[in-house]
């Protein structure tokens, strides 16, 4: 599937449309489509609980609405071993199935504590 990038991912800011390939059930891809920048995505609902309120600025940009099919990913940083990787948890990328559109969502980090940019792996693999 393709999206269209409604905010600039930060760092990446060149980005203006990605598409989105299946791995397996816990990881995808995320490819540029305007250059070769790729980044590895996980599904962080198969590793903790993992809830936060997408905040008004970027359900605008989105168009967030009750029904609006979406999918949450995070960035993680493979690794070699693996469990020495890490991931986002504190900006996911949330996308609007509907329209085809995708924001990397800045959550405030006062509000959720428990979420860190760069957690490892490692620590919920054990809990498994």
């Amino acid at each position: 599937m393709t999206f269209d990038v409604v905010t600039p991912i930060p760092g990446f800011e060149q980005i203006k449309k990605v598409e989105l390939k299946k791995i397996d059930d816990f990881f995808m891809q995320l490819k540029s489509c305007d250059d070769a920048t790729s980044f590895t995505l996980i599904n962080p609902f198969l590793l903790r609980e993992y809830d936060f309120e997408v905040p008004e600025y970027f359900k605008n940009l989105l168009d967030l609405k009750e029904q609006t099919n979406t999918l949450v990913f995070n960035i993680i940083v493979v690794a070699k071993p693996i469990e020495n990787s890490v991931i986002n948890f504190i900006a996911p990328l949330v996308f609007n199935v509907d329209n085809k559109t995708v924001a990397q969502v800045l959550l405030d980090s006062n509000k959720y504590k428990d979420f860190g940019i760069m957690e490892s792996i490692s620590s919920f693999m054990e809990k498994k």
